[in-house]
């Protein structure tokens, strides 16, 4: 079963996660660009109380742990972010895309 990841940003605005997608190669507003193997949805915004959240399914967590090490990684150094997030895996009970 795929597992959500929930990353939460203090610091980090719209900007940064503009500049982040541009340096994978993702655009953020049309969905389309270079997604990584095993990602299966893909949502950001700011919370309430100025947080950055993003919150992803995957396919596992190794999938992700190798895009982090090759891709995000390096995406997130060259956009000059240094916020490290909370993390939480949320391992999914289950997964539907109502309408999809």
């Amino acid at each position: 079963m795929p597992e959500a990841l929930i990353l939460e940003f203090t610091g980090l605005g719209e900007a940064d996660y503009a500049a982040v997608n541009s340096h994978l190669g993702i655009d953020m507003q049309a969905g389309t660009g270079d997604w990584p193997p095993g990602i299966l949805s893909h949502a950001g915004g700011t919370g309430d109380d100025g947080t950055f959240i993003v919150v992803e399914v995957w396919s596992s967590r190794a999938e992700q742990g190798a895009f982090m090490q090759s891709r995000l990684g390096p995406a997130l150094a060259a956009a000059g972010v240094t916020s490290v997030p909370r993390i939480r895996w949320v391992p999914l009970l289950t997964y539907h895309l109502p309408g999809a």
